[in-house]
């Protein structure tokens, strides 16, 4: 049995998961860095099992239909929206979830703050600025009195919301499913699309990605924004017109943003944004952790000995 572990950025799968338990007739294939999508199906063909790190490489019904010896496919988290599930039933291919730690959504709550509080007290320049030798270039802003719009009021919005309360913010959210009930239950006040990108100070993106909230973030939400208005995705890229977002950054009509998730991961050393002065980028974080790895290859293993005693666990695509 031949196994691919795809993605292993930080070189962990082998640490936190003994995959030579499963003895001498698995032969495991750790790749550290990304398969460029020309070269997936050539790399993969000849793999039974392969463990996807997230979305970091899809598996669309082409791919799917180019891997002939593959069997079982693993997705680390319990929802996988770059793998085509029917594909893979049609195919016979088992896709099992590999779930992480029970903190990771906090995870990803801390790291939106860390981007909106980089953001309003423009820790990126100042540091900048620091390490050429100059002292306070930039103008703090205070969070206390301001408004936080949250777009999305599930688990990880709501977790926002209230360190949002915590520092005195005036916190609105909005989504297509929300109603006053599920607002006052968060402590926040519901209102429309148009009022929360209009009237708010930063907005944050807590979505999932999916066919009706793709591009929900269109250029009229953008250009109803404030020019002191701030931008924060720690969810998917796709909610956010692209073109749209990069036009309102370079031309000024947003004081800046802050994105973990882009449209093409990993993201292009030559990427125009990566020369914006105004933007705070990091490497899709919002996930990753200690905890949340470790729980993600132990669960990944496990599956592997399941499907492979034919009581397979955590079925996708059942």
């Amino acid at each position: 049995m031949k196994i691919a572990i795809l993605d292993d950025y930080h070189d962990v799968a082998r640490r936190y998961a003994d995959w030579t338990s499963l003895g001498g007739d698995s032969e495991v294939r750790i790749f550290n860095s990304h398969i460029p999508d020309a070269q997936a199906e050539a790399e993969l063909a000849d793999f039974d099992v392969i463990v996807a790190m997230r979305e970091r490489t899809p598996f669309p019904a082409a791919r799917i239909q180019a891997l002939p010896r593959l069997r079982l496919l693993i997705t680390t988290g319990m929802r996988n929206n770059a793998i085509d599930m029917a594909a893979c039933k049609a195919r016979g291919v088992t896709v099992c979830g590999a779930p992480g730690d029970a903190l990771a959504a906090t995870a990803t709550a801390e790291l939106a703050w860390a981007h909106i509080l980089g953001l309003f007290k423009h820790l990126p320049a100042e540091d900048a600025a620091m390490r050429r030798g100059m002292w306070q270039t930039a103008m703090p802003e205070p969070l206390a009195g301001r408004r936080l719009g949250v777009v999305g009021l599930g688990k990880l919005g709501a977790a926002v919301a209230r360190v949002g309360l915590a520092f005195g913010m005036d916190v609105v959210a909005w989504s297509p499913n929300l109603n006053d009930e599920r607002a006052r239950e968060a402590g926040v006040t519901r209102v429309d699309k148009h009022e929360l990108f209009a009237t708010s100070d930063v907005v944050s993106l807590h979505l999932v990605l999916s066919d009706r909230t793709r591009n929900v973030v269109d250029a009229a939400a953008l250009a109803a924004m404030k020019p002191t208005a701030y931008l924060v995705n720690t969810s998917r890229a796709g909610l956010v017109d692209q073109a749209a977002l990069m036009d309102a950054l370079v031309k000024f009509r947003l004081a800046g943003a802050g994105l973990d998730v882009y449209p093409d991961e990993p993201l292009s050393p030559t990427d125009p944004v990566r020369d914006l002065d105004n933007v705070i980028l990091t490497p899709h974080l919002g996930y990753v952790s200690r905890e949340n790895f470790e729980a993600f290859y132990r669960n990944a293993l496990e599956a592997v000995r399941a499907w492979r005693a034919g009581a397979p666990v955590r079925v996708l695509n059942a």
